[in-house]
């Protein structure tokens, strides 16, 4: 039977602004085995950039399989123990399991797939999914990149609003020093 122990359920505690810490350790089972995720697993749930919060939040029905998807690249692929590819489908059988529907399961495979290339030793077996993280990519194209693209303007004008701000206020006070430089983050 694959699937989440009946018992997991996210249970955390906030570390900093993006990272939180797993207080309930869960498992996951497939046909291949079953995956621990332990108490201290260190999470920031679905690594969700910001420009795509508006249709994927970093929380939701799909928070164990993005805790999972965490435990999966942090320790078992860098323990050489799975490789990107294996966490990847793993994690997309994780969301069927909770039943997240077929096409923000799909996304978020090709999602994380993408992800992959950028990671030391993420290439090996991508080319095998290329033609299906493509075709997913293509066929969301032009539903998700429009709005991203206003999301990322707004950000940009936001930030811009926030530094000049953040100067006005050290011009004001030229002596205080413990006003925070705004931090332009796509990603968090």
């Amino acid at each position: 039977m694959s699937g989440f122990d009946p018992d997991a359920e996210v249970r955390v505690r906030q570390l900093n602004d993006v990272e939180w810490e797993v207080l309930h350790a869960f498992t996951y089972r497939d046909t291949s085995g079953a995956y621990n995720v332990p108490v201290g697993q260190r999470t920031d749930f679905a690594s969700v950039p910001r420009v795509f919060i508006w249709l994927l939040p970093r929380y939701g029905r799909y928070t164990l399989s993005a805790i999972l998807h965490d435990h999966l690249w942090r320790d078992l692929v860098a323990a050489g123990e799975l490789t990107y590819r294996d966490a990847d489908r793993l994690f997309r059988q994780a969301l069927g399991s909770q039943a997240v529907p077929v096409l923000r399961r799909w996304l978020m495979w090709a999602a994380v797939r993408w992800a992959a290339l950028r990671k030391p030793g993420g290439t090996v077996g991508w080319l095998r999914d290329a033609p299906l993280v493509l075709l997913v990519s293509l066929l969301a194209a032009p539903v998700v990149l429009p709005p991203a693209a206003v999301v990322f303007v707004a950000l940009a004008v936001f930030y811009l609003a926030e530094l000049v701000v953040w100067m006005s206020g050290r011009l004001v006070r030229r002596s205080s020093r413990d006003v925070p430089r705004p931090v332009l983050s796509w990603w968090t």
